[in-house]
C-alpha cells in the first residue's frame, strides 16, 4: 500500500500539502538514472555548471513571494520576513566564487621526469535530506557546491516543508539542468535507509535531529558511503563584564526568538556576568514582551507558530519542569496561545544545569539566563553540554574572546553577533551536533574525493 506523506500547516492544523510516497522500484530507477547522468555532467566545463546553478537561484529570486507564502503555511514564519532568498543567494553566489579554487588541482611537481599531482573528483551521487526550519538555506548549503563539483544530487525534503522540494525542482528544470542531474523525491523512512543500504548514493548529507543522524549512520553501515550531518544543538551566549548589553540584547534575544526559536544555531541559554545580569534581563524581557504571535499570514506578526504541535509540546515541557523546580518565569502567557502551535515567548531565571531547559535541545521561543562570576565560570557551563554546534561571547575584547573559543567545545565561535551563517567559513560542529562539513572552501572539499597521479615520464 502507497504510503502518504503529509505537511500539517500550523496555522490551522488543516492538511496543507499531500503527497504519495515513491514505491521502492521507482525509486531505484531514480537512483539509475542520476548515476547514468553522473558522468556527463561532470564532464561540462566548471563554467557551464555554475551557470546552470546560478540560473536556478534566479529562478528562485524571481518567484520569492511563492516561497515566502508557502514557507508561512508550512512551518510558520510570518511573511514579514519574506523567506530565505537572502541567504539563499548569497551561499550559492559565494560557492561559486570559489569553485575554480575549492577544485583545483595540487600540483606537486611538473618536471621534465615526473608530474605528480592531486586531483578532486566528484563524489558521484549526492543525497540531500533537508529540514523544515531553514529548508532554502540548509538545502542550498549542499546542493549547490555539490553540483558545481560535478556531482548529481537527489533531495529528499522533510513533510513539514515538501513543497520546498518541489520548488527548487521547478528552478533546476527552469535552469534547463539534464535529466537525472537534480531529482527531487518524497520517501517513507524505510524506503530512504533500504536505498542508503544498498549503496545507492556516494555521500549523504542529513541535517535533523540526533535520533535522524544515527539512523543514516547505521542504514549506510558497511557502505562506506560518506555521511555528514549537522544534528541537535544548544548554543550559548556569554555576556562579559566588558559588553555592551543593549548591543547584546538585541542581537541575542532575537538570535533565541526569531523562527519561534526553531534555528541550528539559535540562542538557547545565556550566560551573563553577574554585573550586567539585571540589566540584561530587564532589556531583555521589554524586548519579548513587545513580540506579536499570531498568524504569520499577517504581516504585524513578528512571531508565527511553531512548525508542529508536538514540537510546541516539548518547548511547553521543558518551560513547566524549570518552573516546578524553582525557575522564575517572567513573560505573561499571551492571549493567542492556543495550548498548540502558537507558543508563548519566555525568558526564564533561576535556572540550573540540573533542569533540561539548560541542557536538552528546546528547539522553541524560550531561553533561560544564568548569571556567572567570571570567564571560568561561563566557560565551564558553556562546555557542560553534549552539543557544539555555536557559541557567541560577548566583548570589547578580541584578543579575550579568542581565548575563550578556544577552550570552547564548539564548531564556531562568534563575537558580538550569533546566529549567522557565514559562507566563507566552514560550518561544522563537535559532539552530538555531529561531523559534517559545510560550505567554505572545505565543502568543496567534502564533496569530492582526492585522486593521485604519479606520472613518471620516459625519455627516449
Amino acid at each position: 500500500m502507497t504510503k502518504t506523506i503529509q505537511c500539517i500547516s500550523p496555522i490551522d492544523g488543516s492538511v496543507y500539502a499531500e503527497r504519495d510516497a515513491l514505491p521502492i522500484e521507482d525509486a531505484r530507477s531514480k537512483v539509475a538514472a542520476a548515476k547514468l547522468a553522473q558522468p556527463a555532467w561532470a564532464a561540462l566545463p566548471l563554467a557551464e555548471r555554475i551557470a546552470y546553478v546560478m540560473k536556478a537561484v534566479e529562478y528562485i529570486g524571481s518567484t520569492k513571494d511563492r516561497m515566502t507564502t508557502e514557507l508561512a503555511h508550512q512551518m510558520g514564519r510570518p511573511v514579514r520576513y519574506g523567506g530565505e532568498f537572502g541567504g539563499f543567494e548569497e551561499r550559492a553566489k559565494y560557492m561559486a566564487s570559489i569553485a575554480e579554487e575549492g577544485l583545483a588541482p595540487l600540483v606537486l611537481e611538473d618536471s621534465e621526469n615526473f608530474l605528480r599531482k592531486i586531483e578532486r573528483e566528484p563524489q558521484g551521487v549526492v543525497f540531500v535530506v533537508a529540514p523544515w526550519n531553514y529548508p532554502y538555506m540548509t538545502a542550498i548549503n549542499t546542493i549547490a557546491p555539490a553540483l558545481m563539483a560535478g556531482n548529481v544530487v537527489m533531495l529528499k525534503h522533510a513533510s513539514q516543508t515538501i513543497l520546498v522540494g518541489e520548488h527548487l525542482a521547478d528552478a533546476f528544470e527552469a535552469a534547463g539542468l539534464p535529466s537525472g542531474v537534480f531529482t527531487n523525491v518524497v520517501l517513507d523512512h524505510d524506503t530512504t535507509s533500504a536505498l542508503i543500504a544498498e549503496r545507492s548514493f556516494n555521500f549523504i548529507n542529513f541535517t535533523g535531529s540526533v535520533s535522524g543522524g544515527q539512523a543514516m549512520e547505521r542504514a549506510a553501515a558497511g557502505t562506506f558511503a560518506a555521511v555528514s550531518t549537522e544534528l541537535g544543538g544548544k548554543d550559548p551566549g556569554y555576556i562579559r563584564a566588558d559588553a555592551d548589553v543593549d548591543a547584546a540584547v538585541e542581537t541575542l534575544i532575537d538570535a533565541a526568538m526569531y523562527n519561534s526559536g526553531q534555528c541550528c544555531c539559535g540562542i538557547e541559554r545565556i550566560y551573563a556576568h553577574e554585573s550586567l545580569f539585571d540589566a540584561f534581563v530587564e532589556k531583555a524581557v521589554a524586548v519579548v514582551k513587545g513580540y506579536k504571535l499570531g498568524n504569520p499570514l499577517d504581516e504585524s506578526t513578528t512571531i508565527g507558530p511553531m512548525a508542529n504541535v508536538r514540537f510546541a509540546r516539548e518547548v511547553r515541557a521543558q518551560v513547566d519542569e524549570a518552573i516546578a523546580d524553582g525557575a522564575t518565569a517572567h513573560i505573561e502567557t499571551f492571549p493567542e496561545d492556543d495550548g498548540g502551535a502558537y507558543v508563548s515567548p519566555q525568558i526564564l531565571t533561576g535556572v540550573t544545569h540540573d533542569m533540561r531547559i539548560m541542557r536538552d535541545e528546546t528547539f522553541g521561543p524560550a531561553v533561560g539566563i544564568m548569571p556567572v562570576k567570571d570567564d571560568e565560570e561561563a566557560i565551564a557551563l558553556m562546555n557542560d553540554c553534549q552539543f557544539g554546534l555555536t557559541a557567541s561571547v560577548w566583548t570589547n575584547d578580541t584578543e579575550k574572546a579568542a581565548e575563550i573559543g578556544a577552550r570552547l567545545q564548539t564548531g564556531t565561535v562568534f563575537m558580538n553577533r550569533a546566529d549567522y551563517l557565514d559562507p566563507a567559513l566552514c560550518w561544522t560542529g563537535c559532539k552530538d551536533t555531529g561531523r559534517g562539513v559545510g560550505l567554505s572552501i572545505y565543502g568543496f572539499h567534502a564533496l569530492t574525493r582526492p585522486k593521485s597521479y604519479h606520472l613518471k615520464k620516459i625519455k627516449k
